[in-house]
C-alpha cells in the first residue's frame, strides 16, 4: 500500500482545520465517519463532524494549528489503522501559548475509487482508556 495518500490527506486535513476551511476538510472524511470530539462524546456522519469542527474553533479563540507528529501506519485489507503524534497549538484569551501533544489513533478505509477515508478520527488515542 502506498501510506503517502493517507499520510498527505491528513496533512491537508490538519491545515484544513488550522484554515478553518470546513468545506476541504469534510473531503477527508466518508459519509459515515465518527470523531472523537472529547472523552464521551462523539459527532456521527460528516454533518455532525462539520459542526463539531466550527464548534472546536469557536471554542479555541480561532487559533487554533494542528501538526503531525511521528505516524505509523497498518493496513489489513481495504482498512488502515494510523497511530500518530497528533501536535496542538493554541494562544489563550490572556496570549498564553500552549502546545498538547496527544497519541492520536485513525482508522482509514480505502473506498471503491481507491481513494482512503478516515471513517474514525480519535485525536484522544487510547487516553480514552478508564474515562467514565
Amino acid at each position: 500500500m502506498e501510506y503517502q495518500q493517507i499520510i498527505k490527506a491528513i496533512k491537508a486535513a490538519d491545515e484544513a482545520i488550522t484554515s478553518e476551511d470546513f468545506d476541504a476538510l469534510m473531503e477527508f472524511y466518508a459519509d459515515d465517519a465518527a470523531l472523537v470530539i472529547k472523552p464521551g462524546l462523539i459527532a456521527k456522519g460528516k454533518e455532525n463532524i462539520r459542526k463539531a469542527f466550527v464548534a472546536i474553533a469557536d471554542y479555541f479563540g480561532h487559533n487554533l494549528v494542528v501538526k503531525q507528529g511521528e505516524i505509523q501506519v497498518i493496513q489489513g485489507a481495504n482498512t488502515a489503522l494510523v497511530i500518530m503524534e497528533t501536535i496542538l497549538e493554541t494562544v489563550d484569551s490572556k496570549g498564553e501559548q500552549a502546545r498538547t501533544t496527544r497519541r492520536a489513533t485513525y482508522v482509514f478505509r480505502e473506498e471503491l475509487d481507491g481513494k482512503w477515508l478516515c471513517v474514525v478520527d480519535n485525536s484522544y488515542g487510547t487516553d480514552l482508556l478508564g474515562v467514565a
